[in-house]
């Protein structure tokens, strides 16, 4: 395993761009993710459900770890994130209570019930803003949590939202609120970010963008770049776990730049110009 910084100073890197600890400012932003967070400080001001919601490896939670950081940039938003979606209901209201510090009874349900709802009407009568809950791997809570979460942020008879909630979860979370119980939450998620495969256009802007962010722009080979798009399935997870092994591999070597007879060495592929070669070679003998 290659150190880390032996790594950084052979490539003069600000940080790894592979690393999943990227510094969500310099994370890519795709023109879709600008458009969602401008409609989801709206629901900031007016309260509600959001949803993000997409295919494995596609770059949801880093969606939502984009928005966290952005959110918390805005005064006085309280953003509080469930780590633990999947719990049962008692745990699930524990770890609300530890969000909005507020000390919660799963004993006493009704009584949490009215602390919790108390709390975000004070937030909202002194700064004006909705507490947000994000909500990662949302396709994991219990129709009950999520049943709860729709009451506990409703009120005046369905006309005043107490918080707003973003659900981000796989391609499974929107069938989700077709089910009869959840019908009603789904009704009312006012906007929606449904992130999929990427094109080869912007998988190649997210490249650029990493490596320049990085402070490495000219690191990978513009032949290896086309590479590897070609082999990742337009999934930004496979892309940058290939970058990864790569980028390893490169450094133990002490390889001055990644180029495509790196990936040929690493994934057992010949080139295709050399194969089209021995071809040829074979044909004449």
């Amino acid at each position: 395993m290659i150190d880390e910084r032996k790594l950084l100073a052979l490539y003069g890197l600000k940080y790894n761009p592979f690393n999943g600890s990227i510094p969500p400012e310099d994370l890519w932003r795709p023109p879709e993710i600008e458009s969602f967070f401008f409609r989801v400080e709206n629901l900031v001001l007016d309260g509600g459900f959001a949803m993000i919601s997409g295919t494995n490896g596609t770059g949801k939670s880093k969606a939502l770890q984009m928005l966290s950081s952005h959110l918390e940039g805005i005064g006085d938003v309280v953003v509080g994130v469930m780590e633990r979606p999947q719990s049962k209901q008692g745990d699930w209201y524990r770890e609300l209570g530890d969000i909005f510090g507020v000390d919660l009874s799963p004993a006493n349900r009704y009584g949490s019930f009215k602390v919790l709802r108390a709390r975000w009407r004070s937030y909202i009568k002194s700064t004006l803003f909705h507490p947000v809950l994000l909500v990662d791997e949302a396709q994991e809570t219990p129709i009950e949590s999520l049943t709860e979460l729709r009451l506990l942020s409703s009120a005046n008879f369905d006309s005043e939202a107490l918080i707003s909630a973003v659900l981000c979860g796989d391609s499974t979370l929107p069938e989700r609120f077709r089910h009869k119980s959840l019908t009603a939450l789904g009704s009312r998620i006012r906007t929606r970010l449904n992130v999929g495969a990427r094109s080869a256009e912007e998988l190649g802007l997210f490249l650029d963008h990493l490596l320049d962010a990085a402070g490495a722009p000219g690191l990978m080979t513009d032949e290896l770049k086309q590479t590897l798009i070609a082999h990742c399935g337009g999934n930004l997870r496979v892309l940058v776990g290939m970058c990864t092994e790569l980028l390893d591999w490169a450094a133990i070597q002490e390889r001055k730049r990644l180029d495509e007879q790196l990936y040929f060495e690493v994934y057992g592929r010949s080139a295709p110009a050399e194969s089209s070669r021995n071809g040829r070679k074979k044909r004449r003998s």
